[in-house]
């Protein structure tokens, strides 16, 4: 029998029976589901926030609870995140293979699997401290609620991204010392700057993808690719300028701004490469530099924190 013939959801529950699959296979595409790419940044930028706050005084244990909990939860909204956009994602090739528009995982048991994840993740982060626990939720409300439906309403939607994308770098400043301070702020500040170049690269290499999709994408708006470059260039400038506030504000020393200064100059030269002339090689620079900053800014931290 054709399985074409199947909805997704009615596919994935023939699996078990189709010969030739493996519990490998499957294990898979749950790792998939919980989109480890994005989940690995998000618990560098906790474990940011956790050692700005905690200085040289770092509890192992309570960095621990914060980075298991963090990642349980990031984890569990990237399947919901899954299950939200399955039918968006069956339209745009970059996506249409994922477990759930393939239908090699039924809806329903994605589900409960995002479920099972956050409740674990904040059940964890209950035993940290009660603002982080909050601080995870809406980082999960906001970014299922608000910036995914708002992908195919508006362009602001990256810009409103930024900030469940930036609150785990909070929260992790938050689990350190029990309190909303201003090194956690200028580390969500940070955070919230670097997505921008890094979204707005993406977006411009997969646009046809998402006009496909029906996003609304500010590429999508702009294919020509030239308002695109300019707001790269001006933000990850202005991320270079944000990066200093942590020695400014004496949080951080000179080994920091010996990391971080070259880090940001090498984010800002494919954007100026990309200003002058919108190719997709040049994109995929800035998009590789972005996926470098993240890993470089923890470095300078604990390198500044640690080896002084």
């Amino acid at each position: 029998m054709d399985s074409n013939v199947f909805t997704s959801e009615e596919a994935a529950e023939l699996r078990l029976l189709r010969p030739g699959t493996s519990p490998a296979s499957v294990l898979q595409d749950y790792w998939e589901l919980v989109k480890p790419e994005i989940g690995f940044l998000v618990v560098l930028s906790a474990l940011a926030g956790f050692m700005l706050g905690a200085g040289e005084s770092v509890n192992p244990l309570l960095l621990a609870l914060t980075l298991g909990g963090t990642a349980l939860a990031s984890a569990g909204g990237g399947v919901l995140n899954h299950y939200i956009e399955r039918n968006d994602d069956a339209l745009m090739r970059r996506t249409a293979q994922r477990p759930l528009p393939s239908g090699r995982i039924g809806a329903g048991a994605a589900l409960t699997f995002g479920l099972i994840l956050i409740a674990g993740g904040l059940t964890i982060l209950w035993w940290v401290n009660l603002i982080t626990l909050l601080l995870a939720a809406l980082t999960i409300v906001l970014y299922l609620f608000a910036y995914t439906p708002l992908k195919r309403r508006t362009t602001y939607n990256t810009l409103i991204g930024t900030i469940p994308g930036a609150l785990p770098a909070l929260g992790g400043y938050v689990a350190a010392t029990g309190t909303v301070g201003t090194g956690g702020w200028v580390l969500f500040s940070i955070l919230a700057l670097w997505q921008m170049p890094h979204f707005l690269a993406l977006a411009w290499m997969y646009r046809k993808d998402y006009a496909r999709g029906g996003h609304a994408m500010f590429p999508v708006r702009n294919p020509d690719g030239r308002a695109t470059a300019k707001r790269t260039l001006a933000y990850s400038t202005l991320l270079l300028g944000v990066s200093l506030l942590p020695t400014v504000l004496d949080y951080t020393g000179w080994l920091y701004l010996a990391i971080i200064i070259p880090t940001g100059i090498g984010f800002i030269l494919p954007a100026i490469g990309f200003y002058r002339k919108q190719t997709p090689r040049l994109a995929r620079k800035i998009l590789l530099a972005s996926i470098a900053y993240v890993p470089l800014l923890v470095t300078a931290i604990a390198a500044d924190l640690w080896l002084l």
